[in-house]
């Protein structure tokens, strides 16, 4: 047992200990209904127990993960709202991006573009775009490196959008870049 697994044990008796305790004081004149609560109080407290040990399996059918296969293959489960969501390393640093097969290029939020080193404010942002929102300004920027699980592309183009944005969109300028892509039984295959 680590250190880190006997502090959160102990947390937890003393927690369970605090519950139990304040049971025998307030129910010490009526014993059989102080033993109902301290019965229901125990089946939550190891339910609590069970759902925070199970959590990463339950988790994983909540919020299904990408997985990447021996093969080069990549397999994303549909997502909320029916979309297929990727975490891409751009130039090492973390990107949440929905898939968009309709984009014709990766497009970043100022926000993701900022954190992966890029500046805005220095960018000359001399496309436009027709977007769901309406007409945006777009900055043209080469992305020397996307890594997804073990599979690393670059230079990819793509661009930076001047409007207001979400998330960014995985385009058919990276997507394009992989032998096949296919979407079945509620998964989206990307094969190298």
């Amino acid at each position: 047992m680590s250190t880190e697994q006997f502090m959160q044990l102990t947390f937890l008796v003393l927690l369970g200990a605090a519950i139990g305790g304040s049971a025998i004081v307030a129910g010490r004149n009526n014993m059989g209904k102080m033993a109902q609560q301290a019965a229901i109080w125990a089946l939550i407290f190891v339910g609590v127990i069970g759902a925070y040990g199970l959590w990463g399996d339950i988790s994983q059918n909540v919020s299904p993960r990408q997985t990447a296969m021996a093969d080069g293959t990549v397999t994303v489960p549909r997502g909320a709202g029916g979309h297929y969501f990727l975490e891409i390393d751009v130039e090492g640093t973390p990107v949440r991006f929905v898939v968009d097969t309709g984009a014709s290029q990766v497009v970043l939020s100022e926000r993701d573009a900022r954190r992966v080193g890029i500046v805005p404010e220095d960018l000359n942002y001399s496309g436009m775009a027709a977007t769901a929102n309406g007409m945006v300004r777009t900055a043209p920027v080469t992305l020397q490196e996307m890594t997804l699980e073990d599979i690393t592309f670059g230079p990819v183009s793509a661009v930076v959008n001047g409007g207001d944005m979400n998330e960014s969109l995985l385009g058919m300028s990276y997507l394009g870049l992989y032998d096949r892509i296919e979407i079945s039984n509620n998964t989206l295959v990307l094969t190298r």
